[in-house]
């Protein structure tokens, strides 16, 4: 059963093309991850917050992402961070076009 892991915390940027400059090489790196379908960046430059929402193939990956992901952002300085994993009901996703891998 595919996993949805949303991690979203306070970030000051930079957005937008700015902030792709400064992560294709943490993009490419995430891209590498195991067990990983995608990732959907996530930015809100208003509300001062990023994030991602994350497809893994199984609990196991999202969690081992989860506990590293965490540990970089705490390296980076980032504080607040929130994060929620789901099991997908991919019968119903498929019905409303999810793209599940």
């Amino acid at each position: 059963m595919t996993v949805l892991l949303q991690i979203d915390f306070p970030y000051a940027g930079p957005f937008g093309r700015e902030m792709t400059d400064a992560f294709a090489g943490l993009a490419e790196s995430i891209a590498q991850e195991k067990g990983l379908i995608w990732k959907i960046w996530t930015e809100n430059a208003q509300t001062g917050e990023s994030g991602g929402i994350y497809l893994f193939e199984n609990m196991a990956s999202a969690e081992a992402y989860l506990t590293m992901h965490t540990a970089r952002l705490e390296s980076f300085g980032v504080q607040g961070m929130r994060s929620k994993l789901f099991q997908v009901n991919e019968d119903l996703s498929r019905i409303t076009k999810a793209y599940l891998g």
